[in-house]
């Protein structure tokens, strides 16, 4: 099977989420204007650079994560687990601008070091970022089509002492979870190491 901008009719969902996955998703942190703490999951999410530590989250319009880090100039992201699912899925609910997700949600504001956008107390594992850009994306044709992108760079790293062992950041310990297709998640429950041929 191959297509392009028209589906087959066997396939009765896009597989495009399915096939790219399993995703991270960037549970990103801000404040609004008046400084009321704003959060939402972002599946299009990754890292992108190491030296200096560089992610980014892409979002369908421009919401209300966007909107903030774009104009307060910084973000987080907190690392979305396994025992926080149901607080990382309350925080997806499209909410007006000023309504405070970490509370909703039940979740405690963790202290920023060097920026005021806040991130989840209970997650094992937080990244501050300042941001650097914010990119309206467009199609081939040169089109804008409303989707954003955000690059942050880290400036701090927050780890609960719990999740390292042996001088590293347990990631099976903290079970993340990530995006797949339609309404399915993955948790992840093994590690398995590789030696590259010149190690």
């Amino acid at each position: 099977m191959h297509y392009g901008d028209t589906r087959p009719d066997i396939l009765t969902f896009d597989p495009f989420k399915a096939i790219i996955a399993p995703r991270p998703i960037g549970w990103i942190g801000t404040s609004n204007a008046e400084g009321v703490p704003n959060l939402g999951p972002y599946s299009f999410f990754n890292a992108i650079g190491n030296s200096p530590h560089m992610i980014c989250f892409t979002s369908d319009g421009l919401k209300h994560s966007v909107v903030n880090a774009r104009d307060q100039g910084e973000f987080t992201f907190s690392l979305a687990t396994e025992a926080l699912a149901q607080e990382m899925n309350i925080s997806s609910e499209a909410m007006p601008d000023g309504a405070n997700e970490f509370e909703k949600a039940g979740l405690t504001l963790g202290t920023s070091v060097e920026t005021n956008a806040p991130f989840v107390a209970e997650s094992p594992a937080a990244l501050e970022c300042v941001t650097l850009s914010v990119t309206e994306l467009m199609d081939r044709t040169g089109t804008p089509i409303n989707r954003f992108m955000v690059i942050g760079q880290v400036v701090q790293t927050h780890i609960r002492d719990e999740y390292i062992t042996g001088g590293r950041f347990d990631t099976v310990k903290a079970r993340p979870i990530s995006r797949m297709g339609y309404r399915d998640y993955a948790t992840v429950t093994e590690a398995w190491e590789l030696i590259r041929p010149d190690d």
